[in-house]
């Protein structure tokens, strides 16, 4: 299992700057309520970066030299800031997704975002709560694109998706969002290397109520599960791994077939 050093390390460094921060407006006498008005955040946001879970935007590292004078010790610490352009928890995975071998999705709430045209990327970006300011966004959006070439590269690896019918029935930022989702789509479905599968909403038996799943295979045949929620989780327990991929296999059993699955996706967006 990798053991997440790099995802740590970003954290520390991240709570690092959250205390500076916080020393140096404290010593300044200047109140969260008080960094927030001029830097046109929440308090919760100057909360959430004074302990380490939100990197600090330049803006507010700007605001915050300038109203609490810092003297330059904010711009000092926040290039000490381990730079990633993914969330700490989903750090490790992205890693081994970059090389994988083989991965198989089971997505239930959105495209995934190996599938996301940038429109759609944007679009479910904007939907987080609490909401992240716009830098945070066309950092998320390009990052997550940036992913993509995953699906192109030499050599290829082999990705098979289980997407649930809902997913293509919520219109994530409108109808002409979803429109170009579905043509993207359609479009993948034409690799080689890429199989999707939709599973029907009405079935009796359903292998994946316990929600979103990937298991990858890395080059050197190491196999892992990443689990997709709140917050991201990734396993390597032989009996972890063996669980999840049956539980793959049978979600691929029950969903439609590619072909039948490149039907569906057709017809439901020649009804948008």
């Amino acid at each position: 299992m990798p053991d997440g050093r790099q995802a740590r390390s970003k954290s520390a460094t991240m709570r690092m700057f959250g205390a500076v921060l916080q020393a140096v407006r404290r010593r300044a006498g200047v109140s969260r309520e008080q960094l927030a008005e001029a830097a046109k955040y929440s308090v919760d946001m100057i909360c959430s970066v004074e302990q380490g879970r939100r990197k600090p935007s330049i803006k507010l590292i700007d605001t915050a030299e300038e109203l609490c004078d810092g003297g330059g010790l904010l711009r000092e610490a926040a290039k000490h800031i381990v730079q990633s352009k993914f969330p700490d928890w989903f750090e490790e995975y992205a890693k081994y997704e970059e090389e994988c071998r083989s991965l198989e999705i089971y997505q239930n709430h959105v495209v995934p975002g190996l599938f996301q045209t940038e429109e759609y990327a944007l679009a479910v970006f904007r939907s987080e709560r609490p909401l992240i300011d716009d830098e945070e966004i066309e950092q998320g959006v390009a990052a997550r694109l940036e992913r993509q070439k995953l699906l192109t590269r030499t050599p290829p690896a082999v990705i098979s998706a289980v997407l649930e019918q809902v997913v293509l029935e919520r219109w994530i930022g409108g109808k002409d969002v979803m429109r170009g989702q579905m043509h993207h789509l359609l479009d993948l479905s034409k690799l080689r290397n890429v199989d999707i599968q939709i599973m029907p909403t009405r079935r009796e038996t359903h292998a994946g109520l316990a929600g979103p799943l990937y298991v990858l295979e890395t080059k050197d045949h190491e196999r892992f599960v990443y689990f997709e929620g709140q917050k991201g989780v990734m396993l390597s327990g032989a009996k972890d791994v063996s669980d999840v991929s049956m539980r793959s296999a049978m979600l691929r059993s029950q969903a439609l077939t590619p072909e039948d699955s490149v039907s569906m996706i057709g017809k439901m967006l020649g009804e948008l």
